[in-house]
């Protein structure tokens, strides 16, 4: 069995930095299991050594190829005491050719990902999952360096994809340098688990990516709170521990039982903040009612902005109420919800609401998290669906948006569908759209395209006509 090599992770160097040297009795060259070892643990050389007699006899060394070649490693064989190598001139070389084919730049610090995807869907609906997968690694600032669509006839349960074929694919994304390996499906801990015990590669899934973007977006006290209790939430089925570190006693005399293992000190301080960050968001839910509460008194008309994740939300209420909501073209650039105030002739007002943007199979623990914000639109009286026109998918968000209304009950609430980036689109193709949807098409960007949407929201809102005034 092959040692822990905890003490020789591998870096952003091509190769460990570990040489592995062994016998075979029966004079064989390095076979199929060495050849493995050699390509998924990265060792600098694998070297055989056969004897006659007891004796040292021939000696087989086998190395990786850089990238290109067409074939993956080398063998050279020799007689022993005839066998010369410059190790160190050899292997410095070796990993500056590797360095050299890869396609990334190596002085770039930020994670290499290999994005997966392994389904039985039609490959189309693949690929288009796969164009949405590679914006969210945009989004979160990783360096894509591939993309690998595996369709399957069946899921394997364990690993997705059969073992074989999974272990060709860490051994592509080694070659090339990647330092994490990102699937489109969602794991379960159990396949989290089978997959990391093949790699040393970090391995998440497109919920842990959606939940990544949330954290580094959330700034607002609440938002903070929301994004990591859906962290942890997340992460507590999907704790392991690795190497006997985990598995070390605590406790000892007088502690209780016969003590506790690392993995599950981990997994009761987890649970403690969870119960911790609950307490504090159902403080957060009650001043948050307290404020619906005002707002229903006051009786100011509400108005909801939803949509699919980067339809241009925010910079609609920028425009609506010269506001400077941060806006970027990027997936969840807005995790804290936004209201401000649009006040028309005649002292009449509204409150328009940002809120964070929806996406497909939105995970399970963020909807929770989220829960609190998400009832804010059952105060709305209005919803605007805003759908970004110039996204080849955007019939799929609009199917993916009303899904989740329904699953919140909204679905029956009075609603607006606006097609928004029409500036990107041909005048006909916009036209043709919006009668077949019923819909209003603007460019929020540009504040004399809004003037029908306002006109819209006015006719829904009231029966008396008056003339639309931007908050100056």
């Amino acid at each position: 069995m092959l040692p822990e090599l905890n003490d020789f992770p591998l870096g952003r160097k091509p190769l460990r930095g570990l040489r592995y040297i062994h016998t075979h009795l029966n004079k064989e060259q390095p076979n199929r299991e060495d050849i493995t070892d050699l390509r998924l643990l990265r060792f600098d050389l694998m070297v055989v050594l056969t004897h006659e007699k007891g004796l040292p006899e021939n000696i087989y060394v086998a190395y990786l190829l850089p990238l290109g070649n067409d074939k993956q490693y080398e063998i050279i064989s020799s007689n022993l005491y005839s066998f010369r190598m410059n190790f160190k001139e050899f292997i410095t070389n070796l990993e500056e050719e590797m360095l050299r084919a890869r396609v990334v730049d190596m002085e770039d610090k930020r994670e290499r990902a290999i994005l997966i995807s392994v389904s039985n869907a039609p490959k189309y609906l693949l690929e288009e999952h796969m164009a949405e997968l590679e914006e969210l690694a945009n989004s979160t600032d990783l360096v894509v360096i591939d993309k690998i669509i595996q369709r399957v006839k069946e899921i394997n349960p364990k690993y997705l994809l059969g073992e074989g074929k999974l272990k060709e694919l860490i051994i592509k994304a080694m070659d090339m340098g990647a330092t994490l390996l990102v699937f489109d499906q969602n794991l379960t801990p159990s396949q989290i688990r089978a997959i990391s015990e093949i790699t040393e590669l970090k391995v998440i899934d497109r919920s842990q990516l959606i939940l990544d973007i949330f954290a580094k977006r959330a700034h607002s006290a609440e938002g903070k709170v929301q994004v990591e209790l859906a962290q942890l939430k997340y992460m507590l089925p999907r704790l392991v521990g690795k190497g006997t570190a985990m598995s070390r006693l605590a406790g000892g005399i007088g502690g209780r039982g016969p003590g506790e293992t690392k993995l599950e000190i981990d997994r009761r301080r987890i649970k403690e903040r969870i119960h911790h960050l609950e307490t504090e968001l159902k403080k957060i839910a009650l001043a948050r009612q307290q404020r619906r509460k005002k707002r229903k008194e006051i009786g100011i008309p509400i108005v909801s902005i939803i949509g699919y994740t980067n339809a241009g939300k925010s910079t609609l209420l920028n425009t609506l109420t010269k506001s400077s909501v941060f806006v970027e073209d990027k997936m969840f650039a807005t995790v804290d919800p936004s209201s401000r105030r649009l006040r028309f002739p005649e002292d009449r007002q509204i409150i328009i609401t940002d809120t964070v943007g929806f996406i497909r199979d939105l995970p399970e623990d963020l909807v929770a998290a989220f829960k609190s914000t998400l009832e804010e639109l059952e105060d709305a009286h209005l919803l605007i669906h805003l759908v970004d026109i110039s996204n080849p998918q955007f019939e799929n968000h609009i199917d993916s948006v009303n899904k989740i209304l329904k699953e919140l009950n909204l679905d029956k609430k009075p609603k607006i569908l606006v097609f928004n980036k029409i500036d990107r689109v041909s005048p006909e193709e916009v036209r043709q759209i919006c009668r077949r949807y019923n819909a209003i098409g603007i460019s929020a960007i540009n504040k004399d395209t809004l003037l029908p949407l306002v006109e819209e929201i006015k006719n829904k809102l009231w029966s008396e006509i008056f003339t639309y005034s931007v908050v100056q």
